[in-house]
């Protein structure tokens, strides 16, 4: 239940902080900016363990470390969805 608690805190900060990084904070609303956190941050530790990098998970425990590593996949994340929207938005 506790690990439950954990993601949904974390998933909201990492949303949150991810939102302010890329300018989308104004049109994400909590629940938003917590999928955004836990998708990214799932996102994130399979790119890093792609790359070699360990001990990028959440599950493995709350460090500065797995932060970042949750920040750089929503970002990711984020991108990925901006462009789609850019795009889908274009005139033809």
């Amino acid at each position: 239940m506790i690990s439950v608690i954990v993601w949904l805190v974390m998933g909201a900060l990492v949303g949150w902080v991810a939102s302010l990084l890329m300018k989308t904070d104004g049109s994400q609303g909590t629940i938003l900016n917590i999928v955004v956190g836990i998708v990214g941050g799932a996102l994130g530790g399979v790119l890093f363990r792609f790359f070699g990098f360990s001990g990028a998970n959440i599950n493995e425990g709350i460090s500065i470390y797995s932060f970042v590593v949750s920040v750089i996949g929503a970002i990711a994340l984020l991108g990925v969805v901006l462009a789609i929207r850019k795009t889908v938005a274009r005139p033809i």
